[in-house]
């Protein structure tokens, strides 16, 4: 038993590797410096019972009494006895009469002589949890804890058991199971010396029972030496297909059917070998006035998008990833409907709007740098097929599958694309070459036309790409600010709709 992760040991690790998505320090203290006193024991508890309450609502999480959130140091908790009793019942007495949260720690540790107090609460799998007063929280984006409707997080029955799916407890599996020298070098990159016993401990993914160390299903999902024993669909499929549309009979038009397999670790770079070829190439007229290369798919757009459905797919459902390369567009779909608590609407709205179903999967890849900031992946997927011309990506969801559609035509059409010609000895930006494009014609611009060309609301990128165009004299203003102001109010229109620039062929 010399692996076993003392709690001391783990609560010095969470601080040292500071606040993140499933974690939060609040201190004990109050005041300026020197004339420090102990909070509100009422405002504590109240702090407690929210954070605790929104990461049972979210993917989970830990909280640390007495250490502050800025520089993480180590101050304790100053209070009697008594008020220390009232934060460890926070959990029972600030939580809705009859709900019991899915609760691992409320204890109190002495870290350097100091007193501190430490909760971890597990993703709540079949209910929503809510406060004594009836409000329900959840952790947003923003690593902070805010008010949910508590509609919007109800659960199916299937997706239940999705969710709790790698956070269980698998019989007859050992550490042996594992790929231990992946193990060692991700346990060595998180804290130097660290074993692996101590290291899936750590992100919970395992734990000491009276048989021994057991391992939850995701410890064998991420590390497994043989996947096919635990989830022979650990796999990703590629299918090409010639045209636009897949045919059957004799009208079949399947080219190639591949796939690979593996745990996590070793299917996220298998995955990307095997579709780089699908990407093809393209030639295009460089910024060194030479022909260059190009994939017709962006790399990073694709990387993501495959990281995403190993990450976020439904693992109870053994059916594998399969992704259709058309002609046209590519198809990566993830087994499993997109999660109840999201909407396609909350994922093309970009502002950074998550939720993991593989709590356990998503905070290992995330804590060894495979993924970034929870929510930031379909930001990512749409800003590159903008920034690459490409029309934007469609999400689809049904009962069985996510389905993220990549496209490779480009957003411009061909008397777009012929129009955009003239402007060649230029190297515009995407946003300004949709600036031109509305100017087609002879079109005078109002800068509400330019807003929507450009399709955001950002007054710094307007004014940039604007000046831009402006200094090449490629936009030019045919109204001044004071005629504008004149015609908004003569013809009683938002001056904002008064046309200010057109476009001139160089």
């Amino acid at each position: 038993m010399s692996d076993v992760l003392l709690l001391t040991e783990r609560i010095r690790n969470s601080i040292l590797v500071g606040e993140s998505d499933f974690r939060e320090f609040k201190s004990a203290w109050n005041g300026k410096p020197g004339e420090k006193k102990p909070r509100l024991i009422k405002k504590i508890c109240y702090e407690i019972a929210e954070a605790l309450v929104a990461f049972a609502n979210t993917d989970g999480g830990e909280i640390v009494i007495g250490v502050e959130d800025k520089d993480l140091a180590i101050t304790g908790v100053p209070h009697t006895e008594r008020e220390i009793d009232l934060m460890l019942n926070t959990p029972t007495s600030h939580v809705y009469e009859g709900q019991k949260l899915p609760l691992v720690y409320n204890v109190k540790a002495v870290i350097d002589g100091k007193v501190v107090l430490f909760f971890q609460v597990d993703k709540g799998g079949s209910e929503i949890f809510q406060l004594r007063d009836g409000r329900v929280m959840r952790r947003n984006e923003k690593r902070q804890t805010v008010p949910a409707n508590v509609q919007k997080l109800q659960f199916e029955q299937h997706e239940i058991k999705s969710r709790e799916y790698d956070r269980q407890f698998i019989d007859g599996a050992n550490i042996h199971d594992l790929d231990l020298s992946l193990l060692k070098s991700l346990a060595d990159n998180y804290i130097n010396g660290l074993t692996v016993e101590r290291y899936l401990q750590q992100l919970g993914l395992a734990q000491y029972s009276t048989n021994g160390l057991k391992l939850t299903r995701a410890s064998l999902l991420l590390f497994a030496k043989d996947i096919q024993r635990w989830h022979p669909r650990s796999q990703v499929r590629f299918i090409k297909i010639n045209g636009s549309k897949l045919l059957s009979g004799t009208q079949y038009n399947v080219i190639s059917d591949e796939y690979v397999q593996g745990n996590i670790y070793d299917l996220i770079p298998k995955s990307w070998e095997m579709m780089r070829p699908y990407l093809a190439f393209r030639t295009d007229f460089g910024k060194e006035s030479k022909f260059e290369q190009r994939y017709i798919y962006p790399e990073n757009a694709c990387r993501e998008a495959i990281l995403n459905a190993i990450a976020h797919r439904d693992y109870f459902n053994h059916n594998g990833i399969e992704i259709y390369i058309y002609d046209d567009r590519m198809e990566i779909k993830s087994p499993g409907a997109l999660l109840s608590t999201l909407t396609i609407k909350d994922l093309e709205a970009l502002d950074h709007r998550h939720e993991s179903r593989n709590v356990k999967i998503a905070y290992s890849l995330k804590v060894n740098q495979l993924m970034r900031e929870m929510g930031e992946g379909m930001k990512r997927i749409f800003t590159l097929m903008q920034e690459n011309e490409l029309n934007k990506p469609k999400l689809h969801s049904n009962t069985v599958w996510f389905t993220v559609s990549l496209f490779n035509k480009s957003v411009f059409n061909a008397s777009q694309q012929e129009y955009l010609n003239l402007f060649s000895q230029f190297q515009l930006t995407t946003l300004q070459k949709r600036i031109i494009v509305a100017g087609m014609n002879g079109k005078e611009l109002s800068p509400f036309d330019i807003y929507q060309a450009m399709n955001t609301k950002d007054r710094d990128a307007y004014d940039r790409e604007v000046t831009e165009l402006r200094k090449l004299k490629i936009l030019t203003p045919i109204r001044t600010n004071s005629a504008a102001t004149f015609m908004a109010k003569n013809q009683n229109i938002p001056k904002q709709r008064v046309p200010r620039f057109k476009v001139l062929i160089q």
